[in-house]
């Protein structure tokens, strides 16, 4: 029998949105809220919609990024490598 987690709703609420989140890594909700990648989706499957967590399983099965790489390390970087740093930001301010 699997641990059953209890959060606030705004802890669920971050959860839920990280693990729709396309390029957020299980290893960063795990990371962030101690729950690993089945206790995430049983979350999900229990504060969603069936309609939408059907949905949601069909996007992330097998999605590679929602999975670290074993050649990736211990880098804890959840960070898209297309962002830019602020500091390398083109745009300039308008007073």
């Amino acid at each position: 029998m699997t641990e059953t987690f209890i959060f606030d709703t705004a802890s669920t609420d971050r959860i839920i949105e990280m693990a729709w989140e396309d390029r957020t890594p299980f290893d960063a909700i795990k990371i962030q809220f101690g729950i690993g990648e089945q206790q995430t989706i049983e979350l999900m499957r229990r504060e969603m919609k069936s309609s939408s967590f059907r949905l949601w399983r069909k996007r992330v099965q097998g999605r590679s990024t929602k999975h670290r790489r074993p050649d990736e390390g211990s880098s804890l970087k959840f960070k898209c490598s297309r962002q830019r740093h602020i500091s390398a930001n083109k745009i300039s301010k308008r007073s």
